[in-house]
């Protein structure tokens, strides 16, 4: 539970710092994912264009986190900034979630 009485800057970086870090972390998986398996229910370009974007928003949370870490936690990221990153990790879950449920992602296929 947070703690209603840190200073704003603790409290910031105990809400910022983890979900930057979320973000690094299933943006990185996705991209894994898309990298390294042939999806079957998506097209070529489907699938380029899905890791593409992975790829711009693993930049972005890059750039968000360093700017972060470099003012010492004293500047926070819009919601408006965010919601296309939860969006698009909505996406990839869906994705990785058919593609883990499908006979392609089987051992010994």
């Amino acid at each position: 539970m947070l703690n209603p009485n840190l200073p704003e800057a603790e409290l910031l970086k105990s809400i910022l710092q983890p979900l930057l870090e979320d973000f690094k972390y299933w943006f990185g998986r996705s991209a894994t994912l898309l990298e390294t398996e042939e999806i079957a229910f998506l097209t070529s370009d489907e699938q380029s264009d899905l890791l593409a974007r992975v790829q711009q928003a693993q930049q972005e949370v890059s750039a968000a986190s360093a700017l972060f870490q470099a003012t010492g936690g004293q500047v926070g990221i819009e919601t408006a900034a965010m919601m296309p990153w939860h969006r698009l990790l909505a996406e990839c879950w869906k994705v990785s979630s058919r593609f883990r449920a499908s006979p392609a992602a089987k051992p010994g296929k």
